[in-house]
């Protein structure tokens, strides 16, 4: 080779590594122009400068330029052609080589491997084999062994691996990385222990892939041990102990190697920060994370997609919604990853409708929702028992070819049966192609809101029979249909079998459920023993159950000692006051009345002022009692002067219990005539068609005659009629209500 030739292939070797393409075309240029005669080695080299470029088609032309093309020259265009995905030309310049080594082939194998076609590969390994080429080397191996890997074909990989050992090559830690790999996604950790030891000279991809083994079937001690034996660590061997830590619920560990690894200074990257956030989010420590948050502002991330989404999970978590807001407005760019956490964050926060307003916005922004997005959508729709967008979201999931995904399908079934429409709900669970617990704890959850008891148990019983085992949300719903039932022995079976066949620890929902069994079928003093023996203390909602069925039963003793405890569990809540108000203003002891009224005064508490709202026309109507304000209001008091006169012929009598004011009997009557649910349900009736069934949604509970009146309303008129108040679902049909009369 000439100087000048020589002084050309050191320039070219420089410009490819420097990716200096417009030089690269230059000195191509330069030696067409300067040398007469060919050279070999020169023209392969420009090849190679093109293929690194990803330029295929120059380095194609420049191929066809050389009269004496040799192997190398055959074999540096077909690796350009592979790594480009030109795959076509590929396959026609490997049919086309004379000759071909374990270099052409293994530019085939990763060719495809890397462009999205395993099958391919693992045949073109297959043609390699038959061919009688025994030159594979640890590049053929490796590239096996991550498809197989990918193709989660472990046979495939077994095999692979056994030809390695038979090249002597299964010590190579080139070969024993992604062996450890396989094995490791196979579940098959000791088969990837035994790869590790194997390796002679294990280096530091090897350590980290071996912890990574160790992480993923969950054996932390194992990982801990081999991370603190390693004579180096870089950046990557940090990050894997971290997030392993975080997935396998060690995250207060995660959260001080992160503090160890800030302190050794060893760089982080986007992953390092999106593990320890998830940590502080799980743990829902706030400070922590407002320090880590600190310290990626200082560190630049704050920018990167990936970390802001992290920071809106984390602030989320830890029922800072407002903070998480203001990181996901800041955000300069956003991926689906990141509306969908802004959108879970609201969930978690109870913020439904933002999060609803905030899926109406990631789509007007031309991000195409996943099934996880939207199954969460739908989620805050039936928390709401919003069936209007909820019904949108379900129309939209199909549009999408979402609605068969498991995440999606157990939102749709809890959306119909939160909203009571149990035959829709039983309906798409019928129509599933795979159940999980969520399912069926979803069903069995929404028979247990309509009141439909015996339902409820025969399919808590199928759910046994297929084998699906139960959590403690499924128990609520079964105790909950127990308690509707007045099914006293059946709640208690099926809260020892909880206990004791499933062990299952139980929580205050639990303890609320049998207290409101027990006292609603009269069984009181049952209901203040099982208190008593309770191994923790019952919570608020639990005395609120208590309080409200002794309102039910007319037990004043009790109900005192309820309304105590739940005042010092909660001073602030009016449900206590205004419960036994309702109790001593029915006995009328009006004395008693004014002391508690009183006592609300000086301890600043007040009553919540109680409104109704129904939907039309995609527009919401508010209602208060005796409100006057709404442009159809003449309509709406004709309406219910007309249903009151219908409904006195029927049987009706207002119950004036629930007017807590020592007024005359008939000032009682006129106060309780317009409240604001029966507002809301005439306007229902006057404008809704008879077809749909009227839902009206309440702040506050249902007053007793509120409860009667609309009984009667639903016989009249043969109108569904559904009202979700602060305490649960009521489905009034043919002047019945799904309560069964105790709410």
């Amino acid at each position: 080779m000439t100087s000048i030739s020589k002084h050309y292939s050191s320039l070219l070797k420089l410009y490819s590594e420097t990716r200096y393409l417009v030089e690269v075309k230059k000195l191509h240029g330069l030696i067409l122009k300067t040398l007469h005669y060919s050279n070999t080695l020169l023209f392969n080299n420009l090849i190679t400068s093109y293929s690194k470029s990803n330029l295929p088609s120059y380095a194609y032309r420049v191929f066809l330029q050389i009269p004496c093309q040799n192997l190398f020259s055959w074999n540096a265009v077909l690796s350009s052609s592979a790594k480009s995905g030109h795959l076509s030309e590929m396959c026609n310049i490997f049919n086309s080589m004379p000759e071909r080594d374990c270099i052409s082939w293994n530019s085939v194998i990763s060719g495809y491997a890397s462009h999205g076609f395993p099958e391919k590969a693992v045949h073109t390994y297959k043609l390699m084999l038959r061919d009688g080429c025994s030159m594979q080397n640890r590049i053929t191996f490796s590239t096996m062994l991550i498809i197989s890997s990918a193709m989660v074909s472990f046979t495939l990989g077994i095999q692979v691996h056994c030809q390695g050992i038979k090249h002597g090559l299964g010590s190579h830690v080139f070969v024993g990385s992604p062996l450890v790999g396989m094995y490791s996604k196979a579940g098959l950790v000791y088969e990837a222990w035994l790869a590790f030891q194997e390796v002679k000279e294990k280096n530091l991809v090897l350590h980290n892939t071996m912890i990574m083994s160790y992480l993923r079937c969950g054996m932390i001690e194992e990982s801990k041990r081999l991370f603190a034996g390693m004579r180096e660590r870089d950046s990557i061997s940090w990050t894997t102990m971290i997030t392993g830590l975080t997935r396998n619920g060690c995250e207060l560990e995660a959260i001080d190697l992160f503090n160890k690894m800030r302190y050794a200074g060893i760089k982080m990257d986007q992953y390092t920060f999106g593990s320890v956030l998830t940590a502080c989010g799980a743990l829902a420590v706030l400070d922590q994370g407002k320090q880590i948050h600190a310290f990626i502002i200082r560190t630049h991330f704050d920018d990167n997609v990936f970390v802001g989404s992290a920071l809106v999970d984390m602030y989320s978590k830890c029922k800072n919604i407002r903070l998480a807001e203001s990181i996901f407005k800041r955000m300069k760019v956003k991926n689906l990853v990141t509306w969908t956490a802004m959108l879970v964050g609201y969930g978690q926060n109870e913020c439904y409708e933002e999060a609803i307003r905030s899926f109406l916005q990631l789509q007007r922004h031309g991000i195409e929702p996943d099934d996880f997005t939207i199954g969460s959508a739908i989620s805050s729709c039936a928390n709401i028992a919003s069936l209007e967008e909820g019904a949108q979201l379900h129309c939209r999931a199909i549009l999408l070819g979402l609605n068969s995904f498991i995440t999606v399908s157990n939102a749709l079934v809890t959306l119909y049966g939160k909203c009571g429409n149990i035959n829709d709900s039983h309906r798409l669970f019928d129509e599933m192609i795979t159940r999980d617990e969520v399912s069926w704890t979803a069903l069995v959850s929404g028979y247990a809101q309509i009141g439909k008891a015996k339902e409820t148990i025969e399919l808590f019983e199928r759910m046994m029979a297929n084998n699906v085992k139960p959590d403690g949300v499924t128990f609520i719903g079964v105790l909950s249909a127990c308690s509707r039932a007045a099914m006293v022995e059946e709640g208690y079976y099926y809260f020892n079998s909880m206990i004791n066949d499933h062990q299952i620890v139980p929580v205050a929902d639990h303890y609320t459920c049998m207290i409101d069994l027990l006292s609603r079928a009269g069984r009181l003093k049952e209901a203040e023993d099982f208190i008593k023996k309770m191994p923790c203390r019952l919570d608020a909602i639990g005395w609120a159950t208590l309080l409200s069925s002794c309102r039910v039963h007319g037990n004043i003793e009790m109900a005192k000692w309820a309304a105590e405890s739940l005042i010092e569990l909660d001073p602030q809540n009016p449900a206590s006051y205004l419960l036994l108000l309702n109790m001593h203003a029915t006995n009328k002891n009006w004395e008693e009345v004014a002391q508690i009224r009183k006592a609300m005064r000086d301890k600043g508490v007040r009553k919540e002022p109680g409104c109704s709202w129904i939907k039309y026309n995609n527009k919401v109507h508010i209602f208060s009692a005796d409100d006057q304000s709404h442009p159809d209001s003449e309509k709406i008091y004709a309406e219910l002067e007309m249903l009151g006169l219908k409904m006195e012929k029927e049987g009706y009598r207002p119950n004036t219990s629930s007017v807590l004011h020592d007024v005359s009997e008939s000032e009682k009557r006129f106060m309780l005539g317009h409240h604001s649910e029966k507002l809301a349900i005439a306007f229902g009736l006057i404008f809704l068609p008879n077809k749909f069934p009227i839902r009206v949604f309440k702040n506050l509970r249902v007053c007793i005659d509120c409860h009667s009146a609309t009984k009667y309303i639903s016989k009249i008129t043969g109108r569904e009629i559904l009202v979700r108040d602060a305490v649960r679902f009521h489905k009034f049909n043919d002047g019945l209500c799904s309560c069964g009369d105790f709410w």
